[in-house]
């Protein structure tokens, strides 16, 4: 896959390395500020591998052996060191260094070999490194220029690679409850972690895929999270947080849409649903 690097401007802003080197050393604890991070991590990881396993043609429960994995904004590995158990070769790339340092030591105390290293995608890997899965979770709404950052992460996608993004929809119920709820109200997330602006809508990660890589969304499913309880589930409406596959060829899971119709859900359980609430 043949694409240009993004330039620096593309990269994590200032004021969010910033935050994210000061919230560094909570990163592992499931009760501190990253609780909802810890929550949804659980869900994803599923999905992720459950994602991987059918594009690469294997058993649900397979396992990722033998597969290269970027993780791209990885924090402190949180969603790394689960699919360095499965089997997978991890990359895990962000651009606050002291969150990468946790992930270091977390990891070598856990027994994982896992290759941490800090920065955005043109500073932290080699040109022509690539992998077969990569992976934007919940990062794309904190960079500069979402298609230029997408367009450098995806100079390392392997031909025929998965690309699983997650993010938050722009909608006015992502406002409501992401940022007025979680931030203003309930507290679970430090002030001003997001800015409404900035949420993605599908219809936008779906261009920036197309125009970066010629990729084409596989899946598409909504995620709900419940903050009183501290749980996530999956859902019909993606207006608020949402999951996303691509890949450069046919679906690859049954009731996906083909490539260049409009996005649906691509999980038979899950229907097609527009990204407004």
């Amino acid at each position: 896959m043949v694409t240009t690097a993004a330039p620096a401007g593309a990269s994590i802003r200032a004021d969010e390395q910033a935050r994210y080197n000061r919230l560094a050393a909570t990163w592992w604890n499931p009760l501190g500020p990253m609780r909802p991070l810890h929550v949804l991590n659980q869900l994803r990881q599923g999905r992720v591998q459950a994602l991987a396993e059918a594009h690469a043609g294997r058993a649900p429960g397979a396992g990722l052996g033998g597969l290269r994995v970027l993780d791209v904004g990885c924090g402190a590995g949180l969603l790394c060191e689960p699919l360095a158990r499965s089997g997978a070769a991890v990359t895990g790339i962000d651009a606050a260094a002291r969150s990468i340092a946790i992930a270091r030591d977390h990891a070598a105390a856990s027994g994982l070999a896992i290759d941490y290293r800090a920065g955005d995608p043109a500073q932290a890997l080699q040109p022509g490194e690539q992998f077969d899965v990569l992976l934007l979770l919940e990062v794309v709404e904190h960079v500069q220029d979402m298609p230029a950052f997408v367009r450098s992460a995806l100079a390392h996608l392997a031909p025929g690679g998965l690309v699983v993004a997650s993010t938050i929809n722009r909608t006015w119920r992502s406002f409501v409850l992401a940022i007025v709820g979680a931030e203003w109200v309930l507290r679970l997330l430090p002030r001003g972690t997001h800015r409404w602006a900035d949420f993605v809508t599908p219809h936008e990660l779906d261009q920036a895929m197309a125009a970066a890589g010629g990729l084409c969304q596989q899946s598409l499913v909504g995620l709900r999270y419940t903050p009183v309880l501290h749980q996530a589930h999956w859902c019909h409406s993606t207006a608020v947080n949402y999951l996303a596959s691509y890949t450069a060829g046919p679906a690859t899971l049954p009731g996906s849409p083909r490539c260049g119709r409009r996005s649906g859900s691509g999980d038979p359980t899950i229907p097609a649903t527009e990204s407004s609430p």
